[in-house]
C-alpha cells in the first residue's frame, strides 16, 4: 500500500526501531538535515564551542564576475530515477529497489496510479532529524541495511539511514562530473578536499580520476561508511585521507600550516556537531569558511563548490556570501549560483533539492 496521508503521532518512547515493519506515519513535514540542539558540554569535558560571527570588513576591491541563475539537472539513468513526486513525498529508484521518502518541496499531486507508488520496497516515516530514530517499512521483502549501487561506475554502497536519508545525493551528480573532467584535463594529480564529507561518493570521483584527496567529516559512523564504500568501490589503493574532525578546525589549522587545494567541495549542513562538541550553524559560520576556502586555494585554483540544504533563504544569499569573500581574490574569477534540481523521469517535472554557488576562475568560464 502507498503511505495513508492522515497522521498517527506517538511520543518518543512509543517510537519504533530504527528499521521496521510497522505501518507509515506520512503527511508529516521534515526538519533540517542537522536540527537544532541546545549546547552541552561534550564527552570529553571540553566546553562547547560557540562561534559566534563577526562584524564583516568592507570591501571596495573589484568584484569577481557572476552568472546566475544557473539551474543544474539530473537526468534518471540506471542507478537513479525520480520516479513520481507529490503529496509531500517523492518516489524513487536506486538501482533495483524503489524507496518512498517525504519531500516537503513536492507541493502538487502525484501524476502516476497507484500501482506504481504501490511497488515500493522501503517507505520512510518517522523523524528525519539527523539523530532521529527514523522508520523504514518493507510492505514486501525485508531488505538489509546496504546494497550495491554505483556513480559512472564508481561502487558505493547505498544504505538505509534513521535520518531518511540513503547514502548519496544523487543531484550532485552535475558538481561531481565537472570536477571529474576538470580532474582528467589537468594533466597532473590535483588536491581535492572535501569537507562534511559524508559516505565519501564525491571523494572516491575525485579519487578515481586521478586526484589525490582529503576527506573531512565529524561523524565517526560517515567516515567509517566511506572507508567501507571504498573497498567497495575497489579503491582502498587510491589516496584518499580519511579525517574525523570538526571542519572549520581543519580549515583553520590547514591555513596556519600552509597547505592548498585545487578544488574544494563544500556540504555543510544548516546545524551540525564536531566530534567535541564544537556547534556549526551556517548563518552564522559559512562567512568564515568560505573564507578559510578560499585561502586554502592552490596558486591555480580550479574550483570551490558550495551546497546548502534545506534553509530558510534564497541562492542570492548563497552567491552574494561567495562574491563577497572572493571579492580583491588574487585569481579573477566567476561565481556561478542557482538551484540544483532532479527531473522526473516518467512526467518530466522538476524537483528542486538544493541550492548552490561556486566559484571558477575566468579561464573555467567560456
Amino acid at each position: 500500500m502507498r503511505p495513508p496521508r492522515s497522521k498517527n503521532k506517538k511520543n518518543k518512547s512509543q517510537r519504533s526501531p530504527r528499521v521496521e515493519n510497522t505501518a507509515p506515519e506520512a503527511g508529516f513535514r521534515p526538519k533540517p538535515k542537522h536540527a537544532a540542539k541546545p549546547a552541552t558540554p561534550s564527552k570529553t569535558g571540553n566546553h562547547v564551542e560557540n562561534r559566534a560571527p563577526v562584524v564583516r570588513p568592507r570591501k571596495t576591491a573589484k568584484r569577481p564576475s557572476e552568472k546566475l541563475p544557473v539551474i543544474l539537472e539530473t537526468a534518471p539513468d540506471k542507478n537513479h530515477a525520480l520516479l513520481d513526486t507529490g503529496d509531500g513525498l517523492k518516489l524513487e529508484q536506486y538501482g533495483d529497489i524503489k524507496i518512498i521518502r517525504p519531500e516537503q518541496q513536492a507541493i502538487w499531486g502525484r501524476s502516476q496510479d497507484d500501482a506504481l507508488w504501490d511497488s515500493a520496497n522501503a517507505i520512510f516515516t518517522g523523524d528525519t532529524d539527523e539523530e532521529g530514530m527514523g522508520r523504514w517499512r518493507f510492505p514486501g521483502t525485508q531488505l538489509g541495511e546496504t546494497w550495491p549501487m554505483a556513480f559512472d561506475g564508481v561502487g558505493y554502497l547505498g544504505r538505509f539511514t534513521s535520518f531518511r536519508h540513503v547514502g548519496v545525493f544523487p543531484e550532485q551528480a552535475a558538481h561531481w562530473r565537472a570536477m571529474r573532467e576538470t580532474i582528467k584535463r589537468s594533466g597532473k594529480q590535483l588536491r581535492v578536499l572535501n569537507l562534511f564529507g559524508y559516505t565519501g561518493v564525491a571523494s572516491l570521483v575525485a579519487a578515481d580520476a586521478g586526484a589525490h584527496v582529503t576527506h573531512v567529516d565529524a561523524s565517526k559512523k560517515a567516515i567509517g561508511w566511506a572507508r567501507e564504500n571504498q573497498s567497495f568501490a575497489g579503491l582502498d589503493e587510491m589516496p584518499v585521507r580519511w579525517i574525523c574532525e570538526d571542519a572549520m578546525k581543519f580549515v583553520q589549522r590547514e591555513v596556519r600550516r600552509g597547505n592548498t587545494y585545487d578544488i574544494i567541495l563544500l556540504d555543510p549542513p544548516a546545524y551540525g556537531r564536531g566530534p567535541n562538541g564544537e556547534v556549526w550553524q551556517l548563518f552564522d559560520h559559512l562567512p568564515d569558511m568560505l573564507d578559510g576556502c578560499r585561502d586554502l586555494l592552490s596558486d591555480e585554483p580550479e574550483m570551490l563548490i558550495l551546497t546548502a540544504y534545506a534553509i530558510r533563504a534564497s541562492f542570492f544569499a548563497m552567491h552574494e556570501a561567495m562574491m563577497d569573500s572572493f571579492t580583491g581574490y588574487k585569481t579573477q574569477g566567476c561565481v556561478e549560483s542557482g538551484e540544483l534540481i532532479i527531473r522526473e523521469k516518467l512526467r518530466g517535472r522538476a524537483l528542486s533539492t538544493s541550492m548552490f554557488s561556486r566559484w571558477l576562475p575566468e579561464t573555467s568560464n567560456e
